[in-house]
């Protein structure tokens, strides 16, 4: 098939399964306002709307009120820590890398597409050995948005060389199923990453639990589209 579509990919939850060092951030900074460390099961439940969200969750779950500009103290020095610690035990999901590889030697490009900043985007991907496969990669403060406002996906997916009518998104929570929505771009939802609601709920156009079922759960709905406008 000709013009194969943009492959955009959430980053946490969806290509990488970065809880652990996540979590660690998280609990540095709660460590130092005297509250317990939130153990990684719960936690990954507050990960996907990026460092400040996290860190909101978390306390709102201790029944603790700060002020904005406490948190935002502690937002910074959540980033600084997590920089500095930003692969020691993060690690692609199993099957993710044989899939990317597939869907590329089919002729599709890739993207990523995530609320997380856009330099520790990078930083994690160029620790990976991950960055090259990707034509962009656009995080929180990339475009001033963040998913599910369409206007990051949208803006991503022209920084890549697409367009939303030739485009899949591929996510692990409700901001990716969200943002792929309101774009009006079909979405393909994984079961193994951060959500703390049940992803089948959110009702995205397919929904996978390996990664190495992603390129023929792709090619089924290219299939379908080209069936369909018959």
């Amino acid at each position: 098939m000709n013009n194969l579509p943009l492959i955009v990919f959430d980053l946490d939850g969806t290509l990488v399964d970065s809880a652990p060092d996540l979590v660690s951030a998280l609990n540095f900074v709660l460590e130092r306002e005297g509250l317990p460390a939130v153990p990684l099961a719960p936690a990954r439940k507050m990960i996907g709307a990026g460092a400040r969200a996290m860190i909101e969750r978390a306390l709102e779950a201790e029944g603790r009120a700060c002020t904005q500009e406490h948190v935002a103290k502690m937002t910074d020095d959540f980033i600084a820590f997590y920089a500095d610690h930003i692969a020691d035990q993060t690690r692609p999901f199993e099957g993710t890398e044989a899939a990317l590889d597939e869907l590329a030697s089919l002729g599709h490009r890739l993207a990523v597409c995530t609320n997380k900043l856009e330099w520790l985007s990078n930083r994690l991907l160029d620790k990976l050995n991950m960055s090259t496969r990707f034509a962009a990669i656009c995080g929180a403060d990339t475009f001033g948005v963040q998913k599910p406002d369409p206007i990051i996906l949208r803006q991503t997916i022209a920084r890549a060389g697409g367009t939303p009518a030739a485009a899949i998104m591929v996510g692990d929570s409700g901001p990716d199923i969200g943002v792929a929505k309101r774009a009006g771009v079909p979405v393909i939802a994984v079961d193994f990453g951060y959500t703390p609601i049940a992803i089948k709920d959110l009702e995205p156009d397919r929904l996978i639990s390996h990664m190495r079922d992603l390129p023929a759960t792709v090619a089924e709905m290219l299939q379908t589209k080209y069936a369909t406008s018959d």
